[in-house]
């Protein structure tokens, strides 16, 4: 059965290939103290559904590529938004430097 993991888009520039994060909890098998581990896969996203900030799933598929061997399953929650300064804060900002 094909391995299914979900995680954040990280980044969708590339033309139906998005960049997936996966963060695991993980447990030291000597020192029994829990820590946090992030993973990046490449997936295959063929219509270019799923951008920045999505919380996506993905399955593991035969490999379409040399780092593809995942593809976008389907997409469980989309980005609120994002944040962009103005202009003029930015040259405020620098100026204050």
């Amino acid at each position: 059965m094909a391995k299914t993991l979900t995680g954040i888009v990280t980044s969708d520039k590339r033309d139906k290939t998005i960049t997936v994060t996966v963060t695991s909890r993980e447990t030291h098998p000597i020192y029994k103290k829990q820590y946090t581990v992030n993973r990046k896969y490449q997936a295959h996203d063929p219509k270019n559904e799923a951008h920045l900030g999505d919380k996506v799933q993905i399955s593991e598929i035969r490999p379409v590529s040399k780092t593809k061997a995942f593809q976008l399953a389907n997409i469980e929650t989309r980005a609120v938004g994002t944040v962009e300064l103005k202009e003029d804060v930015l040259e405020v900002s620098e100026e204050t430097k």
